[in-house]
């Protein structure tokens, strides 16, 4: 059991220290965007989903409605669902009620990855100690973000500001080089994204239903252009 814990908490510091700067970046935002630093810290805490605190931020700085808030959170997040049902069948055996129902809280790109590549099943205590230090780490970065965001120079917060940018270059560039559709998938929200900005006939909608739109479309046309066969998506 203490190997789990030590274990868990191995796994998870590495995954705390990348979320620090990027979460400190969403504390910076929000507080320039009207909110108050404990607003921002509690929705890291609450929340602890980077892309879609971002793209909800937007909605929220924007004065958006809250449908387009509820659309944009479906989409970006919507990943999560299927990591957990996929980490459900890792889950070990022992652990049940409202205990399993707690695993799908603070399932990340980042934690399911490492959950998924651990050999043995997944512990109440592996779980326990893996996600502490993210969710520590997520949130505290918020925090100093926010409070600090005031004092610090602006060319220090210019340049924290590119963190977001570099967190999804790294997501996406390994997979890019992997599998030569991913990339294309990319280059097509990319093309619908520029379409929406440079066209004055829909650079007036929101940056949510924006997202919503490029990221449905380009997954149905790279769905369509470049089908997965059975045993390939097996």
């Amino acid at each position: 059991m203490h190997q789990d814990l030590r274990r868990g908490l191995r796994d998870g510091l590495p995954i705390a220290l990348g979320y620090f700067p990027v979460s400190f970046t969403f504390g910076i935002l929000a507080v320039s965007g009207g909110l108050s630093f404990w607003q921002a810290t509690l929705i890291s805490l609450m929340n602890l989903t980077s892309a879609g605190q971002f793209a909800g931020l937007s909605v929220m700085t924007a004065g958006g409605p809250l449908v387009e808030m509820a659309l944009s959170q479906l989409i970006i997040n919507l990943r999560y669902s299927l990591m957990s049902i996929s980490l459900s069948q890792k889950v070990d055996g022992s652990v049940r009620g409202l205990a399993r129902w707690s695993f799908p809280f603070s399932v990340t790109d980042e934690i399911f990855a490492v959950s998924a590549a651990r050999p043995e099943p997944v512990t109440q205590r592996y779980w326990a100690a893996l996600r502490i230090l993210p969710i520590a780490g997520w949130t505290l970065g918020t925090l100093c973000g926010a409070l600090l965001g005031a004092v610090l120079p602006q060319r220090l917060l210019e340049a924290l500001g590119i963190a977001l940018y570099a967190m999804f270059i790294a997501i996406i560039v390994p997979a890019a080089r992997r599998d030569v559709h991913v990339c294309l998938a990319c280059v097509l929200a990319v093309a619908f994204s520029c379409v929406f900005f440079f066209t004055p006939a829909l650079s007036a909608v929101g940056s949510g239903f924006s997202v919503i739109i490029c990221a449905v479309a380009a997954s149905s046309a790279a769905a369509v252009l470049f089908p997965v066969g059975e045993e390939e998506g097996a």
